[in-house]
């Protein structure tokens, strides 16, 4: 930080004294607005996302944190958290410290144990790797370079293994976090067992998570990959794709997905400006048998390309082949309790070349994903059968908010299969009210979170984010 950006003269000495100590203490950089590396610092996957935050840290440790979160109680700021910058985020605004913890990824395995603990800026794809030198292996998303920490808060509904293990966060083992007070707290269901059972659904409300410790499972191989085919057969292969849930195994995670994507030279030929459908399948058993039971998915409709092979865990990131460059989108997210026959013929009539969205991903929940927690945590909706998740990619040059209702129709053609209730791993930036925020949680874990909030962060400076508030008079 420069000697220019620490004296701002709107901020008063109060400011300039807190910013230099900070500068001084904190290992990682420092950055305030115009400096170089600021914008660096908040760069985020989705552009539709842009911060403005009065400082920025990036930290290198937990010590970083501790004083970064006291900085910001000092000068009166709320506290932002960017881990890898590739969740549903909110804007910080100009009274707000944002901390990065992109640098923070230190990781020990302890095979005998079959645990892991990370630092918070730790990605996917560095994880497996270290888990499988231990023929062992955590819940991993769907993308390499998405952060282990934010999706496991979230809940974390592995694409790969979700369905034969649960929710991620059902397999934490401790945490630590750095509160509102500056303080660092080793938490866990036997120590601060509240806190811990708070933040395993409730993300970023109650502090920030420096370091995670979870279970592993002895996984080093699937039989997975994607079955794409035409647009035009979009109806038949949702149908098929009804049936084959219907009587998976738990050992089958799978997913559907609805593309219309632009004539983009890298896609295959049958992509580019068509509509397409590709079946995400992820199966834990033997070769052969997984064979067989995605034979019907083979013979639904004439399949244009077919990646579906056994593979190591390491290639997790070759099923759903997420784009990796960012964009600015518009995202929407949903539960639904069923997929009938009349779900995917409205599914079919919603998503096409006229409807605007670029992306429908629909994702087989149930199995494990219905059990409860052995701790008890945040992460609620366990009896939803499916996830859903609709993005619109906005054009170069245009106005994000002129596609905010992208998505509108597909949703209301839905709403009789949608559940009354949210997710919190299935939040958009749109979700970010008091009565979205709330439908993530039953009525009275919500109200179990705004205690630990009072007690915790009584002056909400952990808000920017799907807030919950802390209790009144608590």
């Amino acid at each position: 930080m420069t000697h220019d950006a620490i004296n701002d003269p709107g901020r008063g000495d109060t400011w300039d004294r807190a910013l230099a100590a900070l500068a001084a203490g904190a290992e990682g950089p420092v950055l305030t607005p115009g400096e170089p590396g600021y914008e660096d610092e908040l760069a985020v996957f989705n552009l539709a996302v842009t911060h403005h935050p009065a400082v920025a840290v990036g930290a290198t440790d937990t010590a970083d944190v501790s004083l970064a979160v006291r900085t910001a109680g000092t000068l009166g700021l709320a506290v932002a958290i960017l881990n890898t910058g590739h969740g549903p985020a909110l804007p910080a605004t100009p009274d707000t410290l944002l901390i990065t913890t992109s640098r923070m990824t230190d990781l020990t395995v302890d095979p005998a144990a079959r645990t892991a603990r990370i630092q918070a800026g730790v990605r996917f794809q560095q994880l497996v790797d270290a888990t499988a030198a231990h023929g062992l292996a955590p819940l991993p998303g769907s993308s390499p370079g998405v952060g282990v920490v934010g999706y496991t808060l979230g809940g974390g509904a592995s694409p790969i293994m979700g369905r034969a293990h649960g929710w991620a966060a059902d397999h934490v083992t401790a945490l630590e976090v750095v509160t509102a007070d500056g303080e660092i707290r080793q938490v866990s269901p036997q120590a601060g067992s509240d806190l811990f059972s708070a933040v395993l659904g409730g993300k970023s409300n109650f502090g920030v998570v420096t370091a995670m410790e979870f279970g592993l499972f002895p996984v080093t191989r699937l039989y997975g990959g994607a079955l794409f085919y035409a647009g035009t057969d979009t109806r038949t292969v949702l149908e098929a794709y009804r049936r084959f849930t219907t009587t998976a195994p738990d050992d089958m995670s799978s997913g559907i997905a609805l593309f219309n994507l632009p004539p983009l030279p890298d896609l295959p030929e049958f992509m580019r400006g068509k509509p397409a459908v590709s079946l995400r399948l992820s199966y834990l058993g033997q070769a052969d048998e997984g064979e067989a039971l995605i034979a019907p998915l083979r013979r639904a409709a004439p399949v244009l390309m077919d990646t579906v092979s056994e593979k190591p865990l390491t290639a997790f990131g070759s099923l759903s082949m997420d784009p990796t460059d960012p964009t600015p989108a518009v995202e929407h997210f949903g539960l639904l309790d069923a997929l009938t026959e009349d779900t995917v013929q409205a599914l079919a009539d919603g998503f096409g070349p006229g409807s605007g969205i670029t992306l429908v991903d629909l994702r087989h929940l149930q199995g494990a994903y219905g059990n409860p927690p052995a701790t008890p945590n945040a992460v609620g909706a366990r009896d939803a059968a499916f996830s859903l998740f609709a993005l619109t990619v906005v054009p170069p040059g245009q106005d994000v908010s002129a596609y905010a209702t992208s998505g509108a129709d597909l949703f209301e053609r839905l709403a009789p299969w949608l559940s009354e209730a949210k997710h919190p791993g299935f939040l958009s930036p749109a979700d970010a009210t008091p009565q979205q925020t709330r439908k993530a949680y039953a009525p009275e874990v919500y109200e179990r979170l705004r205690a630990v909030k009072a007690h915790y962060d009584p002056d909400n400076t952990f808000r920017i984010n799907h807030n919950i508030p802390p209790q009144e008079n608590a």
